[in-house]
């Protein structure tokens, strides 16, 4: 696995290129430190003559705004900015409704573009509204968190939440460009970049064992920064692109990314999306830990595998069992009933990432409910 960090040659903290290959529609991700004061002659060579409707959270705008403001102006780019509240509900009807109307109030026309400068929640709310507004308006990301740099920002997956559950409302809408500066998460909490990394662990964990290998022995590498983040990132963001341009929508072998998040989405919904109890990536992180053990519990995996994935997320600060979490413990029929509100949810069946060992990921369409009850019934009663 050393070859990822070697990938670019003599100069490592250069900027790394991932492409996704979508016919007319494909696009890079630009990956690599100082990125944002380059933004605005990325964007300009890619969008000519684009006006941006920037949109990012109060907190992300506080640290990094000005600077993209400055990168804008000076490639002679239009913008207007609007900011929102930070945090998980601000994926709401109500905050979807108030860009799309500063759009068309801006007179943005199609041939503009929306620019989401922030983590998962700005890039999945900004790329809803860029997929709506006058049909389909030009988007491009620009992630701040590590959890959005290898998962949300890449693949055009984008929405909101309803009361009923996570990312219920939304379309599959690609953008333009990606723009990754990783120098941007050394201003992430530890926390917050831990999250991150369960994402970059499932990559690992799917179909790609030698990548959780290197993962395992160079977790500290990545959290203290320089080529060896800069490489965990790109392979993240190569994996995700692979399967992405097999299986656009998820209609096969894209639903893999899923891995482990049946469960945790179904955590998030009981924690009311209270990120001080959990957020994104934890309930991800336990999610994959689940799954290891619900597919160890089935005989599919061997003994051993789901004790090894929850020791590297434990390394990592990361919780791997439900009672971990916060707060009062969820009941059996609310996690049931999460589960059964999953996009993955097929004519009724339950639908479950599961693996035969690590890297060796599956989709199985049609789990038992009765074992995923029993399962859970144990998890919760240790």
């Amino acid at each position: 696995m050393s070859a990822v960090i070697d990938g670019n040659g003599a100069n490592a903290l250069a900027p790394r290129i991932v492409g996704v290959s979508l016919a007319e529609r494909s696009y890079e991700i630009v990956i690599g430190p100082g990125i944002l004061d380059e933004a605005g002659r990325r964007i300009a060579e890619v969008l000519p003559g684009a006006r941006m409707a920037v949109i990012a959270d109060e907190t992300v705008a506080g640290l990094h705004l000005d600077r993209l403001a400055l990168s804008l102006t000076a490639a002679g780019i239009g913008f207007e900015t609007m900011i929102l509240p930070a945090g998980e509900t601000t994926k709401s009807y109500d905050n979807l409704i108030t860009v799309v109307e500063r759009i068309i109030g801006g007179r943005f026309e199609r041939g503009d573009a929306v620019l989401a400068l922030g983590g998962g929640v700005i890039g999945d709310l900004a790329g809803f509204a860029s997929a709506i507004v006058k049909r389909g308006m030009a988007f491009v990301q620009m992630p701040t968190s590590l959890l959005a740099q290898v998962d949300s920002s890449v693949g055009g997956k984008t929405g909101i939440n309803s009361p009923q559950g996570k990312n219920l409302v939304g379309a599959f809408h690609q953008p333009s460009l990606v723009l990754a500066d990783t120098a941007l998460l050394d201003t992430l909490s530890p926390r917050e970049f831990a999250a991150g990394y369960a994402e970059v662990v499932k990559y690992g964990l799917i179909d790609r064992p030698e990548f959780f290998a290197w993962l395992e022995d160079n977790r500290e590498a990545i959290f203290a920064g320089g080529e060896a983040r800069i490489a965990a990132i790109a392979t993240a963001c190569e994996a995700k692109a692979a399967v992405v341009a097999e299986d656009e929508t998820e209609q096969g072998a894209r639903a893999l990314l899923n891995l482990g998040h049946t469960f945790g989405h179904a955590l998030e919904r009981t924690a009311r999306y209270d990120a001080s109890r959990l957020v994104h990536g934890e309930g991800v992180a336990i999610g994959i830990c689940l799954a290891h053990r619900f597919s160890e519990t089935l005989g599919l995996a061997p003994k051993g595998d789901a004790a090894r994935v929850e020791a590297h997320f434990a390394a990592a600060g990361l919780p791997t069992r439900i009672g971990q979490i916060p707060g009062e413990t969820p009941k059996l029929g609310e996690l049931m009933d999460a589960i059964g509100q999953d996009k993955k949810v097929t004519r009724g069946t339950l639908t479950f990432i599961l693996t035969r060992g690590i890297g060796r990921a599956f989709v199985e369409r049609k789990v038992d409910p009765d074992k995923v009850a029993e399962f859970l019934t144990r998890e919760l009663n240790p």
